[in-house]
């Protein structure tokens, strides 16, 4: 055999080559084997890179090939948090940012848990009426906390990572409230048919058992659904960028960023949106259509005033909750609307839970006469106290 022959072994040696040039030669191989048949080169870590061609010589040998289609990207998470922006468009006015979330936020906990407070020990509000108020008022605070508290800690320190965990958990907590509010909401506005529409059968309809199932079927269903959501979302990795243009964990900006085939989890997330946004409107949307022909039917215009005024704040809710849920997913995906969607999420966010105290207490003569009592009593004690 020739000096110059080609020995057949597992490594090509060539006398004329060096070690590093054989090593070359070998890689551009491996690059278009696995080009061919399917496999694709990757990183893995900073270190290692996948072969380029830059100016007709290769740069970078330190190649490690995916042994097969279907690795498991489980284990190897490329972002470890994420960037909100929130806000950060605006530098100048963090501050005063800062403190009108911060008002917020004090005054729909204090308004909310007011309401809470005041269901509890007044027996006039013993009613189903207020228990699912009451109910609404509890979701509210949670709501507003799983969001604000992160805005406020962000406008404040300028810190706007957050874990890719904290992420998915306050996502979690987020579409688990958002959708509990969404049937609760249908909940209201079915008591408020049945008070209006069927008022000789309203206390044997909506008696307290059936008051406790309503509201335990929408919690419960709530986590459950959402419980399966996280679940498939949580073996996503997500490769980059980790840039969230929002000031909360949306669940369509982090499917955006994930890696691999998102098909299932989309399609997932359009069927869970429509269960439960679809039925609770239509079924509010039933009720109040049932509820305005019976209103016109009263001959009275002292009736109709006091039939309208039982469900006007619901109403109210209600029509600010669905309303900017529908124009912000509902707009397209424009770069020109970012800031606009970020203003409408706010509504049914953060306005929602604050107007909510608001708009029950100050349209609701029954709520009004409980807090004036309740702070009555408040003040008899305080003056019995001094004297003693």
């Amino acid at each position: 055999m020739s000096e110059f022959q080609i020995r057949q072994s597992p490594k090509v040696h060539l006398p004329f080559r060096t070690q590093g040039e054989a090593q070359q030669e070998l890689n551009i191989q491996i690059l278009k084997n696995n080009e061919r048949h399917g496999p694709q080169l990757r990183n893995l870590s900073p270190g290692h890179q996948t072969l380029r061609n830059k100016s007709s010589s290769l740069h970078t040998w330190d190649v490690q090939t995916q042994p097969t289609a279907d690795m498991d990207w489980g284990n190897q998470t490329a972002i470890k948090e994420f960037i909100l922006l929130g806000f950060g468009d605006l530098p100048d006015l963090q501050i005063l940012l800062f403190l009108l979330f911060l008002v917020i936020y004090i005054t729909t906990v204090v308004g909310n848990s007011l309401i809470i407070v005041l269901v509890v020990i007044d027996q006039h509000l013993h009613t189903p009426m207020y228990f699912f108020l009451g109910n609404l008022s509890c979701l509210e605070i949670c709501y507003t906390s799983t969001i604000l508290p992160r805005i406020l800690a962000s406008l404040l320190t300028g810190d706007k990572s957050i874990s890719v965990n904290g992420c998915i958990t306050q996502l979690y907590f987020f579409a688990v409230l958002a959708a509990t509010e969404c049937y609760l909401l249908a909940v209201m506005s079915y008591d408020r048919y049945l008070a209006i529409c069927k008022p000789l059968h309203y206390s044997t309809l909506m008696n307290t058992r059936f008051c406790l199932q309503l509201a335990a079927g929408t919690w419960l269903n709530a986590f459950l659904a959402i419980t399966i959501f996280i679940l498939f979302m949580s073996q996503f990795i997500f490769c980059g960028p980790n840039e969230i243009d929002h000031f909360f964990c949306d669940p369509i900006s982090l499917i955006k960023l994930s890696c691999g085939d998102t098909g299932l989890i989309i399609l997932l997330d359009f069927i869970l949106a429509c269960v439960f946004t679809l039925p609770p409107f239509l079924l509010t949307l039933m009720s109040y259509m049932c509820i305005l022909t019976i209103i016109l039917r009263i001959s009275s215009t002292t009736g109709r005033q006091k039939a309208f005024s039982t469900c006007s704040s619901h109403l109210t809710v209600v029509t600010i909750f669905y309303g900017t849920i529908m124009i912000v997913y509902m707009l397209p995906t424009l770069d020109t609307l970012r800031a606009l969607k970020k203003v409408l999420s706010l509504c049914y966010t953060v306005l929602t839970p604050l107007i909510n105290p608001l708009i029950y207490s100050l349209r609701n003569r029954e709520v009004r006469e409980a807090l004036r009592e309740a702070v009555s009593k408040c003040g008899f004690h305080k003056k019995n106290c001094r004297e003693s």
